[in-house]
């Protein structure tokens, strides 16, 4: 029970620490090279930008894969399931709080990308293996994605309304800012800890690299422990270690993108929370899980195992969101409205009582094969 209690608390502090960190000072770094490198706020967004709002996940994954197989599923499982969250969930909320008019567009492209790589990922996994041209593929996948901006404008002309990337930087800046002037006080004594192992970059910004590096170094030992207090969690209550990763894991790595998404929305401009879900999931499936599989096949020289029980249900899920979603924008005009999400919230409700036992649900489905699973 003890190791329990403290796993379970070891984990929160570590959802906290890593909201933080990239929050307040991973995310600045990255606008900071987006701007050296006179990046479009599109590939910026899709870039950089994911990385920052990514990266928990992205290290998960990375780490996940150097433990033993039996833990492997613990990386994709936490992607898919918080590729889950985000559609469900950020863009459900997001719609409580002002109706969003969305530019269909960007919209389409993102949602075609998104059903694609959400196939790919299907049909990669039935075999339990992933092999290395299996990972150049998603890797080249997210590149071609990248291309597509530009040549998606030329075929579709539309104005985006803003940035949401950019909304976000500013408030980091100025948070972080705020917290270095504040008093040293039982409740900022986290913030300034965390300011004192970071440059502080309105006095020294040449040294945006630094802050960089120092934040990946937390980012990287934060999810070693993440990880690791998630794996003592399931084997107190009996349950698998992949639950956890769809649930739990995918919940607390998401929560910055929730909150990030709600101030946003509560500005008016709910539209680029939704469009920012949705792209950052596109970047999680491609490079989070891609990437890594080429890195450890490269490095070790074999196959990635996977181990898809449970996983594969939830793609197929995940699947039918986006379609449902889809099917929803355009059956309201590429509006998106409390009502509609009140369902999306109600949708993740269900996901995760299928997920913890509460609800058995068997789909089945017929498409180059027949395939069910248990939800």
């Amino acid at each position: 029970m003890d190791g329990f209690i403290l796993n379970s608390l070891l984990l929160l502090f570590s959802f906290y620490l890593i909201a933080r960190v990239v929050d307040v000072f991973f995310v600045e770094s990255l606008e900071i090279v987006s701007k050296r490198l006179k990046l479009s706020s599109d590939v910026a967004g899709a870039t950089f930008m994911a990385v920052g709002s990514s990266a928990p996940e992205l290290f998960i994954s990375f780490l996940a894969l150097w433990r033993i197989s039996e833990q492997q599923a613990i990386g994709a499982g936490t992607i898919i399931g918080s590729a889950i969250f985000n559609i469900l969930v950020i863009i459900g909320i997001s719609a409580l709080y002002k109706r969003a008019v969305l530019t269909w567009q960007p919209v389409i492209r993102d949602m075609l990308f998104y059903v694609v790589v959400i196939i790919l990922l299907f049909f990669t996994f039935s075999d339990g293996a992933i092999t290395l041209i299996e990972a150049v593929y998603f890797v080249a996948f997210y590149v071609a994605y990248l291309f597509s901006f530009g040549l998606w404008k030329k075929w579709f002309p539309y104005q985006t309304k803003g940035d949401i990337a950019q909304d976000m930087i500013e408030e980091d800046e100025k948070e972080q800012q705020k917290i270095r002037k504040e008093k040293w006080g039982v409740k900022n004594v986290i913030d300034k800890v965390l300011c004192l192992a970071f440059i502080d970059l309105s006095k020294y910004p040449k040294l945006y690299m630094l802050n960089f590096l120092i934040a990946v170094l937390f980012l990287g030992g934060l999810s070693y422990f993440m990880v690791e207090s998630a794996i003592g969690v399931p084997h107190f209550l009996g349950i698998p270690e992949v639950i956890i990763s769809l649930t739990v894991l995918a919940i607390g790595t998401s929560i910055p993108d929730l909150l990030s998404s709600v101030n946003v929305a509560k500005k008016g401009r709910g539209d680029m929370a939704i469009a920012n879900a949705v792209g950052s999931n596109i970047f999680d499936i491609a490079l989070g899980l891609g990437l890594p599989w080429l890195v450890i096949i490269l490095w070790k020289g074999e196959t990635v195992p996977v181990l898809t029980e449970n996983l594969n249900s939830s793609i197929i899920l995940l699947f039918a969101t986006v379609i449902a979603l889809l099917f929803l924008l355009v059956a309201k005009r590429w509006e998106i409205g409390r009502y509609a999400g009140v369902l999306l919230v109600a949708m993740y409700v269900f996901y995760i009582l299928t997920q913890i036992g509460v609800i058995d649900l068997e789909i089945c489905i017929n498409m180059f094969g027949y395939w069910c699973y248990s939800l």
